[in-house]
């Protein structure tokens, strides 16, 4: 098979994460449970993961990197530990619903109120996102790259132009691994990470970084290996909102993701930029099909085939050239209505910079025959 849907999670995993996973399994403790030198072990490869994701994105030190299992939860975090009755918050329509339904959800049950960032000329504008902003806004929502079409907002254009006191929560899902995202010099306030994308971790490797003017309450609540004594939550963190075992496993396929982006980000990000320049000049030259996307360092090319649903042209490659897209919504319904292909959505491909022209030509030639 020719994996072409990274977006939704990376297909391949270095040989480095493989062996660390595999280590993981054979012999691990609970890391911060126990004072057995396994379980001491443990807690310090977490906190060197911590230290090295705290590094990675110009963060604000180790004990305010959160492990989550998914993007979505990191997300959560952020927003449910920090909204409040009265607060309004801007968001934009290419979030995905991982964002959306949680806006959603406060809205029914809180009363936080929120107003979408519409896009102009097909890109978001840092004055669009400005524009919105009210005396009551607590938060601006942003994506770090669009699922959909891989369009990257201009996150210190964005930042230069809202007040001091709005923090601003940016999805990292997308381009997490794939861009040179800095908490600190852009002036960020969380960072939602889903490890299994562009950091080359497996599936259940996530995270949430915030800055020192964030404080969230928990969302979780539980043992954490620490103040046991105390029936309330820690007040320090991580601990404060880390309930529960976490998977060690993950946590050592994030670290060892993590040191591949740390060497290869710069060269990967001009391959995937290659790569969907070359598909995009190609797409574009096939009659019947249109691009929605740019050239991105993100590997991501949507596009669709007039007069086919996107989820019928996914199945015939997938039945036919096996060849594995992705078609319909990717969760972002508010992007595609922006992008006026509601409600039947797009087929998306998406690279790994593993990849090389030959998975780019294939797909091209698959498409020519459909």
């Amino acid at each position: 098979m020719i994996y072409l849907d990274n977006a939704a999670t990376g297909g391949f995993k270095p040989p480095a994460v493989q062996s660390a996973v595999l280590a993981a399994m054979k012999l691990c403790a609970n890391p911060g449970r126990s004072g057995h030198r396994l379980s001491v072990a443990c807690a310090e490869r977490v906190l060197a993961c911590r230290s090295l994701l705290s590094e990675l994105f110009d963060g604000y030190g180790f004990e305010r990197v959160v492990f989550t299992k998914n993007c979505t939860e990191a997300l959560d975090l952020a927003l449910l530990g920090v909204l409040k009755e009265g607060d309004h918050v801007v968001a934009t329509c290419l979030e995905h619903n991982s964002v959306l339904r949680p806006l959603e959800y406060l809205r029914r049950t809180r009363g936080v109120r929120y107003d979408i960032v519409p896009l102009e000329g097909g890109r978001l504008c840092a004055e669009a996102v400005a524009a919105l902003v009210r005396p009551e806004t607590r938060m601006c929502c942003i994506t770090s790259a669009s699922n959909v079409t891989g369009e990257t907002p201009d996150l210190h254009a964005v930042r230069a132009l809202l007040p001091e006191r709005v923090l601003i929560t940016v999805d990292g899902a997308q381009g997490a691994g794939h861009l040179p995202l800095r908490m600190r010099e852009t002036g960020i306030d969380f960072l939602a990470l889903a490890g299994h994308k562009g950091l080359h971790a497996i599936q259940g490797a996530a995270a949430l970084l915030f800055s020192d003017r964030a404080d969230p309450d928990p969302i979780l609540f539980g043992g954490t290996g620490s103040e046991s004594f105390d029936l309330g939550m820690p007040a320090f963190y991580p601990d404060r909102l880390e309930s529960g075992t976490l998977s060690y496993p993950a946590i050592c396929s994030l670290y060892e993701g993590a040191l591949t982006v740390k060497a290869r980000r710069s060269m990967d990000a001009q391959n995937l930029l290659r790569l969907t320049t070359a598909f995009h000049a190609a797409l574009s030259a096939l009659p019947g099909y249109t691009p929605f996307f740019r050239p991105n360092p993100c590997g991501i090319a949507a596009f669709r085939r007039e007069g086919t649903p996107s989820e019928e042209v996914a199945g015939e490659l997938s039945e036919r050239f096996d060849i594995a897209v992705r078609g319909g919504l990717h969760c972002a319904p508010l992007a595609h209505r922006a992008l006026g292909t509601f409600p039947d959505g797009l087929v998306r491909a998406s690279f790994s910079p593993y990849q090389t022209m030959r998975e780019v030509n294939a797909l091209v030639s698959a498409l020519k025959r459909l």
